[in-house]
């Protein structure tokens, strides 16, 4: 079995306004993040108790919320574009999934979002396309 590292964040809810509403749609009340990184096992498989030895989430949060927060968006497509480009940023990253949906879509209920996943090869094309 080949092994496989991941970082999940499940059910963030992000301060971002997405959209633009007419006087009787339904306007979101949350807009709920889930990602998942995938790292080198070598980062979550340690010898010892050491934040040096694995891959520092937290910046990557604190970016993700700045983001967030940074303008009015129209579409989850650029802001979910925007989170990658982000994750692209750490190297440590080696594939990744997100999601990003909101709720409510209609009569208070039901969430809609969207999904994208990004392997190795996708990765090293951004990243090469940064520099």
């Amino acid at each position: 079995m080949t092994r496989i590292a991941k970082v999940e964040l499940r059910g963030l809810h992000i301060a971002a306004s997405i959209g633009t509403y007419q006087p009787h749609d339904v306007v979101p009340e949350a807009h709920i993040l889930d990602l998942t990184l995938i790292i080198t096992p070598e980062l979550v498989h340690i010898a010892a108790d050491d934040m040096a030895s694995v891959f520092d989430y937290d910046p990557l949060i604190a970016q993700i919320d700045v983001i967030s927060r940074s303008q009015k968006f129209e579409t989850q497509e650029y802001l979910v574009s925007l989170f990658i480009q982000a994750c692209s940023n750490y190297h440590q990253i080696i594939a990744l999934e997100i999601s990003l949906r909101k709720q409510p879509v209609l009569a208070g209920t039901g969430s809609l979002g969207i999904s994208l996943s990004l392997g190795a090869d996708d990765l090293a094309r951004m990243r090469q396309i940064q520099k």
